[in-house]
């Protein structure tokens, strides 16, 4: 028998076909699995893979529409309102310096050496540091300013340059 054109199943698989037609957001690229013919997303700036097809755009957040969540690396220095960390107890290094810190964070990042979670894992003076530097959802009002406008700046995947904030200086891996 012909297809019907009205026919629902076609409908949602017009919107499918027309959803993996659509771009995917700065960082990310499709790939076939190897071991499964599966499709799934590559960020080649995180070097994290995944199954579902990455939103467009960053802003939809199916979980909490208005929060958005991210992982960080902190570089503290010496004129950081709390100096230490769990890594070290007295921070004496300068801003310049954890700036410097951070900036080659950055290249091995952008350059493939390492991944944004392996660096914030292990050299991030935040405690989120065990979490590979995820700092969960967030809403405005809940960090500091200069933190907030930067990750709600980001599109998911995006990473920033650095931020500074009295606690010190990161970079930011909007995640959602």
């Amino acid at each position: 028998p012909p297809l019907r054109l009205g026919c629902p199943g076609l409908r949602s698989l017009g919107r499918r076909a027309m959803a993996e037609e659509e771009p995917l957001p700065s960082g990310w690229e499709k790939r076939m699995s190897r071991k499964s013919g599966r499709i799934y997303f590559f960020n080649h700036i995180t070097n994290r893979s995944q199954w579902e097809r990455p939103k467009v755009g960053g802003s939809y957040n199916s979980v909490e529409p208005d929060k958005v969540r991210c992982s960080h690396l902190l570089v503290k220095h010496n004129q950081s309102r709390r100096p230490s960390s769990w890594r070290q107890e007295e921070i004496t290094r300068s801003k310049e310096e954890a700036l410097e810190t951070l900036n080659d964070y950055i290249q091995m990042i952008k350059s493939g050496e390492a991944t944004f979670e392996h660096l914030a894992s292990k050299y991030s003076d935040c405690s989120s540091a065990k979490e590979g530097g995820d700092l969960g959802y967030f809403g405005k009002g809940q960090m500091q300013r200069p933190f907030e406008e930067a990750t709600y700046s980001l599109k998911t995947g995006e990473m920033s340059n650095p931020v500074f904030t009295d606690s010190g200086i990161h970079i930011i891996l909007r995640t959602a």
